[in-house]
């Protein structure tokens, strides 16, 4: 009865790669009780909360289950995907999403971002209360304890130090490798569905609809140059909202991480590490940000620092993001 825990204490100081691994084999397994997608949607949610997490390796529940939410809402309400292993039956946080936007004739198109920030408020606070009691022990007690421990009360999940240097190390794998899993899961029980198909939904229930909230805050920096080649940029059309480290790493929007960029360079970087050279100009960049008292509130700046974005580069090279680009007329 692992799921009903309110307090999950650690049970080791250290793990092994091995050990790792095998914890996640056995999740991905026939043997784990695996009757609902909860468990791959708090991998994902917590592979995308690796940089929010305090210097005790803490991640708050808010921002856990903001994105535990967001998958969630888009996978149940905009791609109309059953969540359970039951064919007319509803997982419980899929009940919720379904019984709010009955009750506020919200349309499938809408996707999570685009509801008002009052309405996200009000579902992620809904479905955060109601994973307490089914989610948090789930994967604590497949894990026998050991990657991570978490506290109801006090809201927070505490990572194992060496869980998380591992999941920095094989962040792209993991991501992966949790995709397809639940991809297999709600092909199974979801009719005209195929793995393919599914994999593409998954891949992409996190992503952003528009970054445009992040200009705003961008545009009190903006110097009217590309950040990458220094060109004029000479009108809001012409300038693009861009991950510095690549979104599909990343897999979350911080404002430390995004820069205003020309069309030409955007489209040239895709997906790709610019130059080690322009993680200085960033880090330069966020020291000015943080010193600014309307961005040194937010939560994302809260648990900044320049070693976490660094580390975070660095990691982003080991996973494969090793073709560097410049812009052509640098």
């Amino acid at each position: 009865m692992s799921h009903k825990l309110q307090i999950g204490e650690m049970k080791a100081s250290y793990i092994t790669d091995q050990e790792i691994w095998s914890h996640f084999t056995y999740i991905f397994s026939s043997k784990s009780r695996n009757s609902t997608t909860y468990k791959f949607v708090l991998i994902k949610s917590i592979i995308e909360n690796l940089y929010n997490v305090n210097e005790e390796l803490e991640i708050h529940y808010f921002n856990l289950f903001k994105s535990f939410t967001k998958i969630y809402w888009n996978l149940v309400i905009h791609h109309k995907l059953n969540q359970i292993n039951m064919m007319g039956k509803q997982a419980e946080v899929q009940k919720i999403l379904l019984d709010f936007q009955a009750k506020y004739g919200i349309d499938s198109s809408f996707v999570f971002d685009k509801l008002s920030n009052e309405m996200q408020l009000n579902i992620i606070m809904k479905v955060m209360k109601r994973c307490k009691i089914n989610v948090m022990g789930a994967v604590y007690g497949d894990t026998a304890g050991s990657i991570y421990d978490f506290d109801n009360k006090k809201e927070t999940l505490r990572l194992n130090a060496s869980f998380f240097t591992f999941m920095q190390r094989f962040q792209k794998i993991l991501m992966y490798l949790t995709n397809y899993q639940l991809a297999l899961f709600l092909e199974k029980f979801n009719i005209n569905g195929d793995t393919k198909g599914m994999l593409i939904k998954v891949e992409n229930v996190s992503k952003r609809s528009s970054l445009n909230q992040f200009y705003e805050v961008l545009a009190s920096y903006f110097t009217g140059t590309c950040f990458y080649c220094g060109m004029a940029i000479r009108s809001r059309n012409a300038a693009h909202v861009d991950h510095f480290i690549p979104w599909s790493f990343v897999q979350a929007d911080q404002l430390w991480n995004l820069v205003i960029s020309c069309n030409a360079c955007n489209l040239s970087k895709s997906d790709k590490l610019a130059s080690e050279s322009y993680l200085s100009v960033l880090i330069d960049r966020n020291h000015e940000f943080v010193r600014m008292q309307q961005v040194q509130e937010r939560e994302d700046m809260k648990v900044y620092s320049a070693t976490k974005l660094q580390s975070l580069y660095h990691y982003s090279f080991e996973n494969g993001y090793s073709t560097i680009w410049v812009p052509k007329s640098s």
